[in-house]
């Protein structure tokens, strides 16, 4: 049973009942998401003509379903024709239509992957990982930013540098 000061401190350990029974502890918000989104795509394969049993499913399905989901996005992706394609801000309202944003498409990806092999499927198998799936957000990506005129630049991981040295912190010395 857990001491009252390992509980207010918080304890890595699951707390436990007064009968020092286990209780289950609250998913993170990244768990509960992840949950929702491989529930929302089991009842996608279901409601699919014929149902697709999830042993069946490949990257089109997945592919299928990305698209599906564009009809409840709230990003506007302005078309090559559109006067405003291009302008990260226009000054008016247009009828381009709204889309799932690239960056949610990819967190949904990610979790979906963990997901899939959470629930027994084989890395090897995983249709969330395959190549087709990052050629399409890829595209997404790309197109989104063309549209929006504003570029996706790969964040780069900060280099630390010694202050007060002239030389390239990559330099290696010798004594």
């Amino acid at each position: 049973m857990s001491s009252g000061k390992e509980l207010a401190e918080g304890s890595s350990s699951s707390p436990t009942d007064y009968q020092g029974h286990q209780q289950p502890t609250t998913p993170s918000r990244y768990e509960s998401q992840k949950r929702r989104d491989w529930n929302t795509f089991g009842q996608y394969l279901k409601n699919q003509r014929p149902p697709v049993p999830l042993s069946q499913c490949n990257c089109n399905h997945v592919l299928e379903f990305l698209r599906y989901l564009d009809q409840f996005g709230k990003t506007k992706v302005h078309l090559q024709g559109c006067m405003f394609f291009g302008q990260p801000e226009p000054p008016a309202p247009c009828t381009c239509p709204l889309r799932q944003a690239w960056g949610s498409l990819d967190a949904l990806i990610g979790r979906l992957r963990a997901a899939y092999e959470e629930n027994g499927g084989s890395p090897e198998t995983n249709p969330f990982a395959s190549g087709a799936i990052r050629v399409y957000l890829r595209e997404v990506r790309e197109c989104q930013a063309k549209a929006r005129g504003i570029p996706y630049k790969k964040k780069k991981k900060k280099t630390t540098q010694t202050k007060g040295n002239d030389e390239s912190s990559s330099t290696v010395h010798f004594s």
